[in-house]
């Protein structure tokens, strides 16, 4: 029996077994996904194993993590179910974790066909280098040291949080979207950069660190990012200047557009 047996090793799945491996879990994680050959490069990495099928990876897995998009959960859950109904019946303990959008506990387990244990978390992709951020929604019947032995077989990812289930969706869009954002704003910065001289490496290095260092002057200090960028802002200085020139460009509004967009969009990802 693996504690940790993965359908679906994409971006997310893919990221949460590098987790696992470089925490020291390698071995206790089983792989499977629609292309073979990806899981297979991941167990060559992380010293993981390698399950045939996805019916296969649903028999071996005490948690098994369903890392596929949500318009094709219904289809894998069908295909285990079998094997869920089987084990459930032989009083073989499992826990279903799902890492998609929008697909609440309880379509879960109207997908899965019984009322299995169902733990729902939101990874993103900086979990593979141990700076993600993982919401966690446990649904009934999972027991709290369940829910506990997940997140430390999974440490190395980075931050947990336990968040309610009317929240997930606006969390996992802060959360797991924010990255790819983040990414476009590190690269138009050094763009900016290029534009005044800057070799584009260096640019681009200066530009992630800063973004970076931001980003843990927020979470150390404790302070509301407005002061922290008040205090960067001298009187008649260059990033005030450009603090304006941002304003101007509504940066600010473009960026809650941003959220409130991914947020209706992930609402309907749920209903389809």
């Amino acid at each position: 029996m693996y504690q940790l047996s993965f359908i679906g090793t994409g971006n997310m799945g893919g990221a949460l077994v590098r987790a696992a491996a470089a925490g020291g879990h390698g071995a206790d994680c089983l792989l499977t996904n629609r292309t073979l050959a990806k899981a297979q490069a991941l167990v060559d990495q992380c010293g993981c194993a390698v399950a045939q099928s996805n019916a296969q990876a649903a028999e071996e897995g005490y948690f098994i993590l369903l890392g596929v998009k949500p318009y094709l959960m219904a289809g894998v859950l069908a295909e285990i179910a079998p094997v869920l109904a089987r084990r459930k019946q032989a009083g073989d303990r499992f826990v279903l974790v799902s890492m998609a959008a929008g697909l609440t506990v309880d379509t879960l387990k109207q997908m899965a066909g019984d009322d299995y244990p169902v733990l729902r978390i939101m990874p993103n992709t900086p979990c593979a280098i141990g700076k993600g951020m993982v919401l966690v929604t446990p649904g009934p019947g999972v027991e709290p040291a369940e829910v506990d032995r997940l997140c430390d077989l999974l440490a190395a990812a980075g931050r947990f949080d336990p968040i309610d289930e009317s929240l997930m969706d606006s969390g996992s869009v802060i959360a797991g979207c924010t990255g790819a954002w983040a990414c476009m704003f590190i690269e138009a910065l050094a763009d900016g950069a290029v534009q005044t001289g800057m070799p584009r490496p260096k640019a681009v290095e200066y530009a992630a660190q800063a973004v970076l260092g931001a980003a843990a002057l927020v979470l150390e200090s404790g302070k509301h990012p407005g002061q922290l960028k008040d205090e960067v802002c001298s009187p008649g200085g260059s990033t005030i200047v450009g603090v304006h020139a941002m304003e101007t460009g509504g940066v600010r509004a473009a960026a809650m557009d941003a959220v409130t967009q991914a947020f209706a969009r992930t609402k309907e990802m749920g209903k389809s």
